[in-house]
């Protein structure tokens, strides 16, 4: 493991994917939340 632990904002995205699973609403928005934390956890390697 890296240690690394989660940002905020991937703690959001997970709540929001985990309510909207649950629930059926909000998965657009969920999908979303989930897409911007994943994007702005990947370290840039020079590009």
């Amino acid at each position: 493991m890296s240690g690394k632990q989660p940002s905020d904002k991937q703690k959001t995205a997970s709540k929001a994917q985990s309510e909207a699973d649950r629930t059926g609403a909000g998965k657009e928005a969920a999908k979303r939340l989930q897409s911007e934390a994943d994007r702005a956890a990947v370290p840039k390697h020079g590009l």
